[in-house]
């Protein structure tokens, strides 16, 4: 018992002692998908405020692949010391739980949360000419028109194709899904009139809807954005089911110290609301929430759950 004792405050010691040296060289910042993206922007943007909110340089390295499931078992299986973190999307922590039965990793008992980064409300979007001016007046066209609506995603699986999954089965209608390799080119045939309607990050689609290049029936979100006063949120034209936010969020490997990861949240949160860090983000569209770990711990558990439902109750699979 003693020894134990002994041996339990020794770790303690230990720890504690880790954290007030933490960080003593560069730490790598792992993104799990190409440069350019959003999880790029957002752990870039994090990574350049470490030199001087934690007295270190951020080194990010980009580990594309499997849906970012490469990355995400990389940094899942890092020494737990702070020294590798992961900073990645609503499908790495959430949906690859829910769409992968062999997924070598899971985002709940894997990583330690940081901090969820950031968020942004889809946006349901349609092609210019679909007579349905409004949320409920798509719905009333798909339940007398089963099957006739087309909708494009970004690929099986993502948070777009989800979210329309999602209304699918909030309303009982159905619709024809094509999954494209990315948004870029379902926002295309969106404009082209090619497919009928889809729901894409806010920030990606604000210009063409203001530009009159499709239409917007509603944003996935509570209250209206200010980048699109006049397009209703979910719960203006309801439908409160169809609150929905892509996110971006930072963790480490699983067992990292308690100290560490108060260390890391820190900076982040330094890093996030920076005055040229938030200008950036609310630039593209996103909301800089830069949360507790304990506050993402919950909603990853939270989303991971909610997405598991939709993928099995519409019997979704990989590609």
């Amino acid at each position: 018992m003693i020894r134990t004792a002994l041996a339990a405050a020794s770790l303690v010691l230990a720890c504690a002692a880790h954290a007030q040296t933490f960080p003593t060289k560069p730490i790598r910042v792992i993104i799990p998908f190409v440069p350019g993206g959003s999880s790029d922007i957002v752990g870039r943007a994090i990574a350049s405020k470490y030199q001087e909110f934690l007295g270190q340089p951020a080194v990010v390295e980009n580990r594309p692949g499997a849906n970012g499931a490469i990355a995400a078992e990389f940094v899942a299986k890092s020494d737990a010391d702070g020294y590798t973190i992961l900073v990645g999307s609503i499908g790495v922590f959430s949906i690859n739980a829910a769409l992968f039965k062999n997924l070598r990793y899971d985002p709940v008992r894997d990583f330690a949360p940081i901090s969820l980064a950031v968020t942004t409300p889809n946006v349901l979007i349609t092609k210019p000419t679909l007579a349905a001016g409004s949320l409920k007046e798509l719905i009333e066209f798909a339940r007398k028109n089963p099957g006739k609506l087309s909708y494009c995603s970004s690929g099986t699986g993502s948070s777009d194709h989800l979210t329309a999954e999602l209304l699918k089965q909030a309303t009982g209608t159905d619709a024809v899904h094509i999954p494209y390799k990315g948004g870029a080119a379902c926002q295309t045939d969106i404009m082209g009139n090619q497919v009928d309607f889809s729901f894409q990050n806010l920030g990606a689609v604000t210009n063409y809807i203001k530009g009159n290049r499709m239409k917007a029936l509603a944003v996935t979100a509570k209250a209206r954005h200010p980048q699109l006063p006049d397009v209703p949120s979910a719960v203006d034209a309801g439908a409160p089911d169809l609150v929905v936010t892509s996110w971006q969020a930072a963790a480490a490997p699983a067992k990292t110290p308690r100290e560490v990861v108060a260390r890391l949240n820190e900076a982040t949160v330094k890093a996030l609301r920076s005055p040229d860090v938030r200008e950036r983000m609310t630039q593209i569209g996103f909301d800089v929430v830069a949360s507790s770990p304990d506050e993402f711990g919950k909603f990853m558990r939270e989303e991971v759950e909610r997405w598991t439902r939709v993928v099995q109750k519409g019997g979704i699979k990989p590609d």
